[in-house]
């Protein structure tokens, strides 16, 4: 049985701007990769709403660097063979980053944070690393998302670039989910139900490919 960790954000968890809730669980990506995978994978789901690559939020409720988190995550769900990483989206917010290279720096921390962790088992069978950048934020009626991501469009929209160029440096796989998915205008950066299932089915070949399926 292989494991594939997916951590992420709120495109992870599966937030739908339409209703304010949650996606169907048969919807979000995760669970996509899952069902198109088969019974031989475990997919995890590790999204959590607002999650950084490496940064802190001091408005957040609860602890969204996810450069502090992801040893305890990885030791929670030990041994992995796959960690599937979609996170750079908030970082765009000015008050946590607001660069596409901060972004990257984080994306960063997170590679290295796998690459040395204190693995409980076989410490020598390293997982694979796969590195996703989320679709590009767009302009949005929503005056809330609006202000909260002012001024990071563009920015947004190098980090595909960023993030390859990173994979290529450190020897990761790579996915642009913006290739196969479009954020919702609703508020510029979650995903409609068909977008989230486009990402999981994008997903699978990659997943395939580096788990040796």
């Amino acid at each position: 049985m292989k494991t594939v960790l997916c951590y992420g954000d709120s495109l992870t968890w599966g937030y739908d701007a339409e209703t304010l809730g949650r996606h169907r669980l048969e919807d979000r990506w995760p669970s996509v990769l899952q069902k198109a995978l088969g019974d031989g994978v475990h997919v995890i789901a590790e999204g959590l709403n607002g999650r950084t690559t490496a940064f802190d939020d001091h408005l957040a409720d609860c602890d969204r660097n996810g450069a502090r988190i992801l040893p305890t995550i990885l030791h929670s769900h030990d041994p992995v063979d796959l960690v599937v990483i979609l996170l750079g989206t908030n970082d765009m917010k000015p008050v946590i980053c607001g660069t596409a290279a901060g972004a990257t720096q984080g994306m960063e921390r997170l590679i290295d944070l796998v690459r040395h962790h204190a693995w409980s088992f076989d410490s020598e069978n390293q997982p694979e690393i796969l590195i996703v950048a989320p679709p590009v934020i767009r302009e949005t009626a929503n005056a809330a998302f609006a202000a909260m991501f002012a001024g990071s469009i563009e920015q947004s929209a190098m980090l595909a670039s960023l993030y390859a160029d990173l994979a290529d440096e450190k020897g990761c796989g790579f996915f642009d989910a913006g290739s196969v998915a479009a954020t919702t205008p609703l508020d510029g950066i979650h995903l409609d139900a068909e977008n989230t299932r486009a990402i999981g089915r994008g997903l699978e070949p990659m997943v395939r490919m580096m788990l040796g399926l």
